[in-house]
């Protein structure tokens, strides 16, 4: 039977790593984070201090190594040989990587390299504009989303669980930035794609969630 390829797109905080992350564990699939593969750039922009060099940004993106590793259900990030996998997930690097993103030549080197990630299928990958733009022809294509204070409450808890002092209303003002950039800048803005289901999970469980997607995933095996 033909492996699928699911596309999950969402805003910041809907859930879609994680969730991606299960579903493809359970159908034996290969996850891609794109949004760690922006946060990667997003990182050696910081450590190169080029934050307002557009043209440099651009050229870290063409020349950047980025390595994702997906075993036992967990995704490993390498940039330029050196495991960021924790560094990439920092508030300071959250601040930057929407601005980062928009820039369409930083978005044409990672599209690039996404469509070669999907290769055959068997994949999952998630991100702003997998279904609409990166892989318009994924046979699943998924909205994942939850309310700002939802989405801003489950970041809180997942820096507060690993040490960082937050604020929950600044989260929620700094989603409500990123949603507004993310949606509308003029390169593949976020946007659901007209053949995506959408799921909103602000009253759902992860498992329910994941539940969800699998049911679509198993109706569609039998169409294509």
């Amino acid at each position: 039977m033909k492996k699928l390829i699911i596309a999950i797109d969402g805003p910041a905080g809907a859930g879609k790593s994680t969730v991606a992350q299960i579903l493809a564990h359970r159908l034996h699939y290969n996850y891609i984070d794109t949004g760690a593969m922006y946060r990667g750039i997003a990182w050696k922009t910081i450590k190169s201090d080029v934050l307002n060099d557009a043209l440099a940004i651009g050229n870290i993106a063409q020349d950047i190594n980025i390595r994702l590793y997906y075993v036992d259900g967990k995704t490993t990030v390498f940039v330029d040989g050196c495991d960021v996998t924790a560094e990439i997930r920092t508030p300071e690097v959250s601040r930057v990587v929407s601005e980062i993103a928009q820039i369409k030549s930083v978005r044409d080197a990672m599209l690039k390299l996404q469509r070669e990630m999907a290769g055959c299928g068997g994949v999952v990958m998630d991100g702003r504009d997998i279904g609409t733009h990166v892989l318009p022809n994924a046979d699943v294509k998924i909205f994942l989303t939850a309310s700002i204070k939802e989405r801003a409450e489950r970041r809180w808890r997942e820096l507060t669980e690993k040490g960082f002092k937050v604020n929950l209303e600044e989260l929620e003002q700094e989603i409500m930035a990123r949603d507004k950039n993310d949606s509308e800048r003029e390169f593949a803005p976020l946007i659901q794609a007209s053949d995506a289901v959408l799921i909103d999970t602000t009253t759902l469980s992860i498992q329910e969630a994941v539940a969800a997607i699998t049911k679509l995933c198993e109706e569609r095996k039998g169409l294509v």
